[in-house]
C-alpha cells in the first residue's frame, strides 16, 4: 500500500513539474524581448526595461560591436528588436541586404554640430578655409545640409545630397572629406569640422561650444534614431508596449540628464512625426 501511494505521489509531482516548466517556457517566449544595441551604454533603454518590467515584460539587452551586426541578428531571428539605427540607415540596409526590417517607433535624434579650435563664430569663416565633413553617404548629406542651413552653401533638392549637389559656395570654403570618426581629430588641421554627436561626445567636445548646431526641422527626419523589428512583428502588442514606454517623460528626462544636449527625445518634436 505504501509503495502504491508513493508511486501515485511521484506521478503527481512529475506532472506538476512538467506543467510548471511548460508554463515558464511560454512566459519566456512571450514576454522576454531581446533588443540589440551597439556599444555598451543605453541608459534610455535600461529605463524602458524598468518601466515595462512592471507589465511582466523582460527586456534583455544584447550588445554588438559594430553597425552591421544588429540588423543581421534581427533578420536571422537571433534578437527580437534593435535600437541603434536611423531611418536612412535602415532603408539603405533593406535595399542592400534584401531584408524586411520595419520601424516600430522613434527614439532620439543626435544633432550634428560644426566645431572649431580656431574661430569662435561661424561668421569668421573666410574664403579658402578648410571644413571637414564625413565621407559616407548618409553623414556627408547631413553635413552638407548643416552647412546650407548655416548659410555657407546652397544645394539642389536632393533628399540625401552629395558634393555634386552643391549649387553655390558663396563662402568660398574648401570641403575636406574623411571618415566620420576622424572629424573631431581633424580640428587641429582644419578651420572647422562637421562632427556627429557620438563622435563629439567621445572626443569630449561640448555641444555648447559649437560654432553652429543642426536645427531640428522636417529635413532632420531621415536622421532620427528608431527601434526596429522584422515586418512579421509589425503589430506585436508586446513590442508596441515597449515603444509606448520609450515615449514617456521618464525616458525623456533620462535623455536630458545623461546626454547633456548630445541627444534629444525625437518623439517630443511634432515636426519629426
Amino acid at each position: 500500500m505504501k509503495s502504491r501511494i508513493k508511486g501515485i505521489f511521484l506521478i503527481f509531482i512529475t506532472t506538476l513539474s512538467l506543467f510548471i516548466l511548460a508554463g515558464c517556457g511560454k512566459s519566456a517566449s512571450g514576454k522576454t524581448v531581446k533588443i540589440g544595441i551597439t556599444g555598451a551604454n543605453d541608459p534610455e533603454l535600461e529605463k524602458v526595461a524598468k518601466i515595462v518590467k512592471k507589465e511582466g515584460i523582460n527586456i534583455k539587452i544584447v550588445e554588438f560591436s559594430d553597425y552591421s551586426q544588429p540588423n543581421t541578428a534581427l533578420a536571422n531571428g537571433e534578437i527580437d528588436m534593435n535600437d541603434f539605427q536611423t531611418f536612412t540607415f535602415q532603408s539603405d540596409w533593406n535595399k542592400k541586404h534584401k531584408t524586411n526590417i520595419v520601424t516600430m517607433g522613434t527614439t532620439v535624434i543626435a544633432p550634428m554640430s560644426l566645431f572649431s579650435k580656431k574661430i569662435k563664430n561661424i561668421n569668421q569663416l573666410k574664403k579658402g578655409d578648410k571644413v571637414a565633413i564625413p565621407n559616407d553617404v548618409t553623414n556627408e548629406g547631413r553635413a552638407l545640409q548643416l552647412l546650407e542651413s548655416a548659410g555657407l552653401i546652397k544645394l539642389d533638392n536632393a533628399k540625401i545630397p552629395s558634393l555634386r549637389d552643391i549649387t553655390e559656395n558663396k563662402a568660398g570654403i574648401k570641403l575636406s572629406s574623411l571618415d566620420a570618426g576622424q572629424t573631431a581629430k581633424s580640428l587641429d588641421d582644419v578651420t572647422a569640422a562637421c562632427v556627429n554627436s557620438g563622435v563629439a561626445s567621445d572626443a569630449k567636445l561640448n555641444p555648447q561650444n559649437a560654432i553652429y548646431r543642426e536645427k531640428i526641422t522636417a529635413k532632420s527626419k531621415p536622421y532620427v534614431n528608431i527601434m526596429s523589428a522584422n515586418a512579421k512583428d509589425k503589430n506585436n502588442p508586446t513590442f508596441k508596449k515597449i515603444v509606448k514606454a520609450y515615449h514617456t517623460q521618464e525616458v525623456a528626462d533620462v535623455v536630458k540628464k545623461e546626454f547633456h544636449g548630445y541627444e534629444k527625445a525625437a518623439w517630443t518634436y511634432k515636426v519629426l512625426q
